[in-house]
């Protein structure tokens, strides 16, 4: 499904303290419906994951499945025919060489064609660090799921690998039951699509307020912290990035759910 924005509507009067910096109701329309795709996905996710998040569910060897879940981050899914396709086309088992000159990123991927063999080896040292992919994906085994989250993603801040791509990637390997990973926050530490629609919505620029008023809109919302990762950039974009999901349809409850929120 493609869904396509409009121009930027007029103030109507709508206001919410939940999201201060939007001035039209059919702006808080749209939000919800973002969020409510997004909770929805990652529901999904957990229940019934499609193309390579199956897989990365499913494989018996957790360095492979690690390592896919890697690549699917990287490249990203495509929002054009089969998500996947590009992904499946390249993909070699951990620890062979690949060949990723010519490869399409998705528009989440963080694919930079000038820097991926830096991203490879960065990626490579990584794991070798803490001996495998499980150890550096695990840590310390006295950290909490939010601990886990927030100190991988920091070491995971690797050349050529946005902040998008490895929060994707940690919220696939902890919804799909690899590792025990649960976002904290938005973590947002980049200016990216993501921090921008952020400063549009909560109607400032400072990361800190971003965060607590993301955490306030997600609990008020009923969705987990990681579903306004991708509903903030799908809100300000002119169509949905569907994230592996492309027939997706927003689940009623949430949607419910984040329109009562909103005050819609």
């Amino acid at each position: 499904m493609t869904v396509r924005r409009e121009a930027r509507t007029t103030d109507d009067g709508y206001r919410s303290q939940l999201a201060p910096g939007l001035r039209s109701s059919e702006d808080a329309e749209r939000l919800a419906q973002e969020i409510a795709f997004a909770a929805t996905r990652l529901g999904v996710l957990v229940t019934a994951p499609p193309g390579l998040y199956a897989e990365v569910a499913g494989l018996e060897d957790l360095e492979q499945a690690t390592w896919l879940a890697f690549l699917v981050a990287l490249i990203g899914p495509r929002d054009d025919g089969d998500p996947f396709v590009e992904i499946e086309r390249i993909r070699v088992p951990w620890g062979h060489p690949i060949d990723l000159a010519g490869a399409q990123a998705g528009p989440r991927g963080s694919l930079d064609g000038a820097r991926v063999g830096e991203t490879l080896g960065a990626y490579g040292r990584f794991a070798e660090r803490s001996g495998d992919q499980r150890s550096a994906f695990t840590g310390d085994p006295s950290w909490n799921p939010q601990q886990r989250f927030e100190r991988i993603h920091e070491r995971l801040a690797l050349p050529g690998f946005h902040r998008r791509a490895r929060y994707d990637m940690l919220v696939a390997l902890g919804r799909l039951g690899r590792y025990e990973l649960s976002a904290p926050s938005l973590l947002l530490t980049e200016d990216d699509a993501v921090m921008a629609a952020a400063k549009r919505v909560f109607g400032i620029g400072d990361r800190m307020t971003i965060e607590r008023r993301s955490r306030d809109l997600a609990g008020q919302a009923g969705t987990p912290i990681e579903a306004l990762d991708l509903a903030l950039e799908n809100w300000a974009r002119a169509e949905r990035v569907t994230q592996g999901f492309p027939d997706l349809e927003p689940g009623d409850a949430e949607l419910a759910q984040a329109q009562a929120a909103l005050g819609l």
